[in-house]
């Protein structure tokens, strides 16, 4: 019943070359959060393909938060004069350093390469500020992912990925009665929020979710579907582990690899640590969208800030034309658990879950059921998003009823605005 087809990820036998990159070498800081197994293991895939191209690659990881530190250090690197040259940021975030005049273009890389004919436009317009490519996006990742330990289900008696969250939480009581942790969960804002949104699709749809958390509709957010979202998360707070607070995603993701714990919902990147533990999906570990009818949409990318130079901005175009090369993302997505954001890589290579992942994108975009995360920083900008973070924790923490959070969250939305 859990079975999936599985491919062995070879991506030479693909056929698809890493660069297209005319010249070679150059210097480039990168800074980034990406120091978990699967996510480091994939950064060091693009490291490696940098240094093979003659390039000096200098390392500037900064654990935590979600990248709220590693933005937290940004800021005072530009502020000082001192800007690395190219970022991990996404999002409205890259519009934001773009309107300061912080960043640098690759527009002549993007052109020659024909960016824009392998990249779907809502993606691309993210990558650009007034037309110019100033970013290049690594992957699309799947928010709303739940991932499960099949034998711990099994000892629940539980046969099935839950679809609805009346299914879930039948399988969580289920699990509890059992003795089991039904949900593994690391208390940090951007985790709670994690859940939050993916309730918020289940809940109120992609419609609903657009008005309430893109859009930021008044009376969306303070609304009787958003008080039900807020039932549904109380709820879940029933479910973790007393010791959940401040835990590291990767931690969660561990707890159910370990059988500690039967459940987690996290984006795909939590796939990566299965697979750099050597795991097979649909036999160790399972997949399944969180209940809803709709793709929550995370990309990861590096962005160019603007550095003097030679060797540094030369630094810079080789970094954008390996990321946007085909053999690049099939590695790279390959290891950190997204599929690639270029539309013409094939997937013959990916397991079952990035299969299933890019059907549902497909199916998404056409349902226009594609909503950008509001936890992941694609949405909204981060002063808002701090607000939604702030409340939805507090909320999680406290016996705050869902009449009042929805009102709050409200209130401090349009205090932000």
């Amino acid at each position: 019943m859990f079975r999936y087809k599985t491919v062995t990820p070879l991506v030479a036998a693909a056929g698809l070359a890493f660069s297209g990159a005319a010249q070679a070498g150059g210097t480039v800081e990168v800074l980034h959060w990406w120091t978990s197994g699967g996510e480091a293991r994939a950064v060091g895939e693009l490291k490696n393909s940098f240094e093979a191209e003659g390039g000096t690659w200098i390392d500037s990881p900064i654990a935590g938060g979600g990248g709220d530190a590693a933005m937290t250090a940004l800021r005072a690197r530009v502020v000082a004069g001192n800007p690395p040259a190219a970022v991990q940021l996404k999002g409205p975030g890259i519009q934001e350093w773009a309107e300061q005049g912080a960043l640098a273009d690759v527009e002549d890389v993007a052109t020659a390469e024909g960016w824009d004919a392998v990249l779907p436009s809502v993606l691309a317009g993210i990558m650009k500020y007034q037309g110019e490519y100033v970013a290049a996006p690594v992957n699309i990742h799947r928010v709303d992912w739940m991932w499960a330990n099949p034998e711990v289900l099994a000892r629940a008696g539980i046969e099935t990925m839950p679809a609805t969250w009346e299914e879930f939480n039948a399988a969580a009581d289920a699990l509890l009665a059992a003795g089991i942790t039904p949900l593994a969960h690391g208390g940090q804002p951007w985790q709670d929020a994690t859940i939050f949104e993916n309730v918020v699709l289940g809940v109120g749809g992609a419609d609903f979710f657009r008005a309430a958390l893109v859009e930021l509709d008044q009376d969306a957010l303070n609304s009787p579907t958003m008080v039900a979202a807020f039932d549904q998360l109380r709820r879940m707070r029933g479910y973790v582990d007393p010791n959940f607070s401040g835990r590291d995603w990767n931690l969660a993701t561990a707890m159910v690899m370990n059988g500690e714990a039967a459940f987690q919902i996290m984006g795909d990147w939590a796939k990566g640590e299965f697979l750099a533990a050597g795991k097979v999906p649909g036999e160790d570990f399972l997949c399944a969208p969180t209940p809803g009818n709709g793709f929550v949409l995370n990309s990861d990318s590096f962005t160019f800030f603007k550095v003097s130079g030679e060797d540094n901005i030369a630094g810079q175009k080789l970094l954008a034309s390996l990321i946007m090369s085909p053999g690049f993302q099939a590695t790279f997505n390959l290891a950190k658990g997204s599929i690639p954001a270029r539309t013409d890589v094939p997937l013959d290579a990916f397991d079952a879950c990035a299969q299933r992942s890019h059907d549902d994108l497909l199916k998404a975009t056409e349902a226009n059921a594609l909503v950008p995360s509001m936890a992941h920083e694609m949405a909204i900008s981060r002063s808002v998003r701090g607000e939604f973070l702030d409340l939805v924790t507090e909320f999680f923490n406290s016996n705050m009823s869902s009449e009042d959070a929805a009102e709050r969250l409200a209130a401090a939305v349009k205090r932000a605005m």
